[in-house]
């Protein structure tokens, strides 16, 4: 069994403007002057969690969670009819994680994921992403 940290609130979080129409919702935890590290959650369709910000050390780590794009607190909602569903690619969540890296101020950072998330493969697709 796996030994989480105990449960933290987010010191900062916002709503990333993607310029396509999609508001991407993040929030930052742990601290601020730590070494980076992005959670990506399962799904498609969940959201970030309390309990995913319990995979990092909050005295060691900046620990950064985001709603991809269409989930949890992310704009639009796919649960939303109108909610356009084509900017929803790989691709697409890509490049909101460079501009959430960018936004933040974060050069390289540890990028953890599970379930689906997992099979993005960013260390392959994407060296300069990680540390």
């Amino acid at each position: 069994m796996s030994v989480l940290f105990p449960e933290i609130e987010p010191y900062e979080h916002g709503l990333l403007d993607t310029g396509d129409g999609n508001l991407v919702y993040w929030e930052a935890c742990g601290n601020p002057a730590g070494k980076p590290a992005l959670v990506l959650h399962g799904g498609p369709g969940s959201g970030c969690s309390a309990a995913a910000r319990s995979y990092f050390d909050p005295s060691a780590y900046r620990i950064i969670l985001f709603d991809q794009r269409n989930c949890g607190r992310s704009l639009p909602n796919a649960a939303d009819v109108a909610a356009d569903l084509s900017r929803n690619t790989t691709a697409h969540l890509i490049e909101d994680i460079r501009r959430l890296r960018s936004l933040l101020g974060v050069e390289k950072w540890i990028i953890f994921g599970n379930s689906w998330a997992r099979r993005w493969r960013l260390p392959t697709r994407n060296p300069t992403l990680i540390m």
